[in-house]
């Protein structure tokens, strides 16, 4: 690895797939709120690479300091040490502060995906709030989007999980950014050949036992050569437009969920029957999360439990939320 130029290595105009980059990061800390550093979150691989280097050279030039985390999961061979090479190219390309934060996966909940991802964000989060930061920025880009897309059809996920990944969302207090979520994965590897960086190539991107990779290796590129290479933009697009309807139709559940609580507590049959079912189903995941339960572990399961005690009553008991919480139907209203 070797610190970003504004030229390519053989010395010609700017490459497009570098301009591509820097002005999707541009855009992400244009306005961005904030005295803090921004930091990139930086594996070595091409995508968290290429915008690690743009935001190396766009930040300086919005006044703005940027940074590196890069996160040692310990989970190969030689971690410790790529982990070490990454921010020593990062402090070389001007990034600062610059931290390696190992981190420990073993015996945490979920499948080994889940139990890493819940790691890295954590130590994310917690490198944002040492460091005052303003943001960290994620290196997913557009085919990230179309792959969690058709993961979240395989699970029969509602129009959340359709909505794929935010370009922006908190995580305990923290900003997290996703610039690249229109640019396509060929464009950061473009990027870093034309700055002459070689990224680190995850081995777990290949690996068939996790199903993010069979559908990188198999299914996109057969929906690709099916339906042409518009369905990764077309992926991404369902994405979008998803979740500005879910943020609209989230916007009418807070207020609903307002209106149908009861007076002595519990939510009002009643106002819940008279909703919508798109933004009562929503009121009711709303107050299972009020009453409790994990987010994590809250199903469509749970939820059509507690929509049958409005809509298809016919004297059953309890449903029970995750933990075992039991929500009834007495005298009018859901209580538990």
């Amino acid at each position: 690895m070797r610190a970003p130029q504004s030229r390519t290595k053989t010395g010609t105009a700017l490459a497009p797939p570098v301009a591509a980059v820097r002005l999707a990061v541009r855009r992400a800390l244009t306005g961005l709120p904030g005295a803090g550093p921004v930091l990139v979150a930086c594996s070595g691989g091409a995508d968290s690479l290429a915008l690690a280097a743009a935001t190396a050279f766009v930040a300086p030039r919005l006044d703005r300091r940027a940074g590196l985390v890069t996160v040692d999961h310990g989970l190969q061979p030689g971690s410790a040490e790529r982990a070490e090479r990454v921010a020593r190219w990062a402090a070389e390309s001007g990034l600062d502060p610059v931290e390696v934060v190992p981190v420990t996966v073993a015996g945490r909940p979920g499948g080994p995906e889940a139990a890493a991802r819940e790691a890295r964000y954590a130590a994310l989060v917690a490198a944002a709030r040492r460091h005052g930061a303003a943001g960290v920025l994620l290196g997913h880009t557009r085919d990230d989007q179309a792959e969690t897309v058709l993961l979240a059809l395989a699970r029969g996920a509602g129009p959340r999980g359709l909505s794929g990944m935010p370009a922006r969302r908190e995580l305990d207090g923290v900003p997290l950014l996703r610039p690249l979520l229109d640019v396509p994965r060929a464009h950061t590897r473009e990027a870093c050949a034309a700055l002459g960086l070689t990224p680190w190539a995850d081995p777990h991107n290949a690996d068939p036992a996790y199903a993010r990779s069979r559908v990188r290796a198999d299914l996109l590129p057969a929906l690709v050569e099916a339906l042409g290479p518009g369905v990764v933009d077309n992926l991404a697009r369902t994405a979008r437009l998803l979740a500005a309807d879910t943020a609209a139709l989230d916007e009418l559940a807070a207020a609903a969920l307002a209106e149908v609580r009861a007076a002595g507590g519990g939510l009002s049959v009643e106002g819940l029957a008279a909703l919508p079912a798109a933004v009562r189903t929503r009121v009711l995941h709303s107050w299972a999360r009020e009453l409790g339960a994990s987010p994590a572990a809250l199903s469509h399961r749970h939820v059509a439990a507690l929509d049958a005690l409005v809509t298809d009553w016919h004297g059953q008991g309890a449903a029970h939320l995750p933990g075992g919480l039991p929500v009834r139907r007495q005298a009018g209203r859901l209580t538990t």
